[in-house]
């Protein structure tokens, strides 16, 4: 979803040339398939969005695939570009780095401030560890080989490109999918995950994609005043969140699913409240732009086309 914005956005400002390729073409888990495309690529800066994600019920049925393809995929990669030559990098980690309790909104420096959230403990890790990767190299090889590996941690993210996978997949895309099937078939009721009482910080893909070149493209002394060698991360938000049951009601309205919304208190809520001190970005000169209730209709235009595509199958 990330990889599918920043493309999209770099080729329409046209001032590089955009190499690509998809997950089914080349595996970053393997190290010499890593390596490989890296000595026949050579390429000038990385921006590494890869990473294996899912909603609470993914990270909890999968911990071991979560922080194993995740630190697999960050090592290979990191490395592999430092090996051949990447000065600039870009890391895309996420929210969930950040303890279960932290203050709200979180600031980057609450990272490693107390107890992770354990549905998703194995995912942070390996995202903490993406982060400290970057840091460790720059505080090794950032004078002698010139290098400036960044992290940029977004909120929780929705858009164009999601997984709306039924059981797999983020809040966003499970409820549009949960929603314009109930409308399809007549249900009276949806039921929703946890107690609807949770908060939660929600950023367009768009949003993200336009944050992080914004990031990768800060001059080098203006990203070392704003930031630490070993407190390096910065925070892509909006500034605002909603209650889990202000979204399901938020996205009922959207798909047109005029039944009632009931909350399942025997599912998971995940961590009280996920809001991201953005303020280090506002002050570098970005904030988003895309408003909640847009960017909703946004994804469920995509959701739309998304099934067409597979009924076309």
């Amino acid at each position: 979803m990330v990889g599918g914005a920043l493309v999209r956005q770099l080729q329409a400002r046209g001032d590089c040339d955009v190499i690509i390729r998809t997950s089914s073409e080349l595996n970053l888990v393997r190290q010499a398939d890593t390596e490989a495309f890296f000595a026949q690529e050579r390429p000038d800066a990385v921006y590494l969005a890869a990473a294996r994600v899912g909603g609470i019920h993914a990270n909890n049925q999968y911990p071991a695939e979560f922080i194993y393809r995740n630190l697999m995929i960050e090592a290979n990669v990191i490395d592999a570009a430092f090996r051949h030559g990447v000065r600039r990098l870009l890391f895309l980690g996420s929210s969930c780095i950040y303890p279960r309790l932290a203050p709200q909104p979180m600031a980057e420096d609450s990272l490693l401030t107390g107890p992770l959230e354990p549905t998703n403990e194995p995912y942070a890790i390996a995202k903490i560890a993406g982060i400290k990767l970057c840091e460790s190299y720059n505080r090794q090889f950032g004078t002698s080989h010139g290098i400036d590996y960044r992290s940029v941690m977004p909120t929780n993210l929705y858009g164009p490109g999601d997984n709306y996978h039924p059981t797999d997949s983020h809040v966003i895309p499970g409820l549009l999918r949960r929603f314009h099937e109930a409308k399809l078939t007549g249900a009276t009721e949806v039921a929703v995950w946890g107690t609807g009482e949770p908060r939660r910080e929600f950023l367009h893909v768009d949003d993200m994609a336009s944050a992080c070149i914004h990031v990768m493209n800060l001059d080098p002394d203006t990203y070392a005043r704003n930031t630490t060698l070993m407190m390096s991360h910065i925070n892509v938000g909006t500034g605002s969140d909603v209650s889990i049951g202000e979204l399901a009601i938020l996205v009922a309205n959207v798909v047109g699913f005029t039944g009632a919304i009931r909350f399942d208190s025997s599912r998971p809520d995940g961590a009280p409240r996920k809001l991201m001190d953005s303020n280090r970005l506002a002050s570098l000169g970005w904030t988003a732009t895309i408003p909640l209730a847009d960017g909703l209709r946004d994804a469920y235009q995509d959701f739309i086309a998304h099934q067409n595509t597979l009924r076309q199958q």
